[in-house]
């Protein structure tokens, strides 16, 4: 078999195994959907538990796994001119607090399972393949996502990455030294001959419109910020409005003007959450001395997310005026919108296509570590469907055997294509 041979799929049974058997490392039972969840934090015990699962399958299909200085794992096959850069494939198997099975995993052990296809069928590749698993996609800890993605392409300082905290004071530094991951690669890495990345959709488009894969044409921008909001106590029933410094008020009042922002389609495609909120003391008599207020903002126009930032600032501004609050700013994540290049999403709809799958191009909505590896050579993404209106970060988000064998075949194809044969 040659690797123009269309006939040529991946494994689909083996690929549902391992993503079943890495699902119930750090699984937890959520009693209100009644389901299994997935609770992988970045660089927890759990974390490690899966990396270790899954760099002990990388070593069985003969790669060699070696590891950067903020703890990404790169598993190579040798390629038949093995100084040429590598094609990269990948994602991440760190996860929310409330995860399901899919998000990252899929990437990952795809990109496992295109490696096994081809040492079951003898094929030799001109350049090497490498599956990556990057540090903290998810930001679900220390507050900043593609962490390790953006260390490895240079947009977040190693240092910086280091001493980043969890919400106990922990840093990232202290959890890869615990661990011995602070790897001997050095960062930024080296650029990728080409990048791809496969991944449930999280997204309900696939799903309602019955399209089996997702062309990718990129990613929109994120910012995340933390607001504390300091008012002063106060009596609920003996302190009169007028001299309330109220920080549950003030949370409220941005909230509203967040959603009117959004409604409004002054700021294009603007989304915008109030993920958490915190208030202190946090009692029913008593007016919110303090509030912590979390905003995550999104959007694919670069330019309709600096005039939201702009207008949220001036809405805190007057906030603080109104109500006699004092509000602290912290930006925590920003990543400007990515659009990929033409050839990598004429690559892998073209080979959807040869597969006879149904294919739509869209823009992802969540953050990928494809976005950041980006600025280091051609990068795409292929988007599998969700069930279930596409949830994610949820114990229901789901996809099933048949979508994600047909992602992965996509991936192998698009990967061979890139690679090149070291067979003819």
């Amino acid at each position: 078999m040659t690797i123009h041979d269309s006939s040529l799929r991946i494994d689909a049974e083996r690929l549902w195994r391992s993503l079943d058997e890495l699902g119930s490392v750090g699984a937890y039972f959520d009693e209100d959907a009644g389901l299994h969840g997935v609770r992988r934090l970045a660089l927890t015990d759990a974390d490690i538990a899966g990396r270790e699962l899954v760099t002990g399958w990388m070593r069985a299909a003969g790669l060699a796994v070696t590891t950067d200085r903020v703890g990404n794992i790169y598993a190579r096959r040798a390629g038949a001119d093995n100084a040429a850069a590598p094609v990269m494939v990948g994602s991440h198997i760190d996860s929310v607090a409330t995860a399901g099975r899919f998000d990252g995993c899929l990437g990952v052990l795809g990109g496992l399972e295109v490696v096994r296809t081809l040492n079951d069928h003898g094929i030799t590749t001109e350049h090497p393949i490498e599956v990556a698993i990057f540090t903290e996609e998810e930001g679900a800890r220390f507050g900043t996502d593609m962490l390790g993605s953006a260390v490895a392409a240079g947009r977040i300082d190693l240092d910086a990455a280091r001493a980043r905290t969890d919400s106990a004071g922990v840093t990232v530094g202290s959890e890869l030294d615990r661990h011995g991951l602070a790897g001997a690669v050095e960062v930024p890495i080296r650029s990728p001959h080409a990048y791809l990345e496969c991944h449930i959709e999280q997204g309900p488009i696939l799903s309602t419109g019955d399209t089996r894969i997702g062309v990718v044409q990129g990613v929109q921008a994120i910012t995340w910020l933390e607001l504390r909001i300091t008012g002063r106590a106060a009596h609920a029933g003996a302190t009169p409005q007028r001299l309330r410094r109220n920080a549950g008020l003030a949370a409220a009042l941005i909230t509203v003007r967040l959603d009117e922002m959004v409604e409004s389609g002054e700021y294009g495609l603007l989304l915008a959450t109030v993920g958490r909120q915190v208030n202190y003391p946090n009692l029913i008599n008593i007016v919110p001395e303090k509030s912590l207020l979390t905003v995550d903002l999104r959007n694919p126009d670069g330019a309709a997310m600096a005039r939201a930032e702009a207008d949220l600032a001036t809405c805190i501004a007057e906030v603080e005026k109104a109500t006699g609050v004092t509000i602290t700013s912290r930006v925590t994540a920003k990543t400007p919108p990515v659009a990929f290049p033409d050839s990598m999403r004429d690559l892998v709809e073209k080979h959807a296509s040869n597969l006879g799958m149904s294919c739509e191009r869209l823009t992802s909505g969540a953050g990928h570590d494809a976005g950041e590896i980006a600025a280091l050579c051609p990068s795409g993404m292929i988007f599998v469907p969700g069930l279930y209106d596409g949830i994610s970060h949820n114990p229901r988000e789901y996809s099933t055997p048949e979508a994600c064998a047909d992602g992965i075949d996509v991936l192998l194809h698009a990967v061979l294509e890139l690679a090149g044969s070291g067979n003819e």
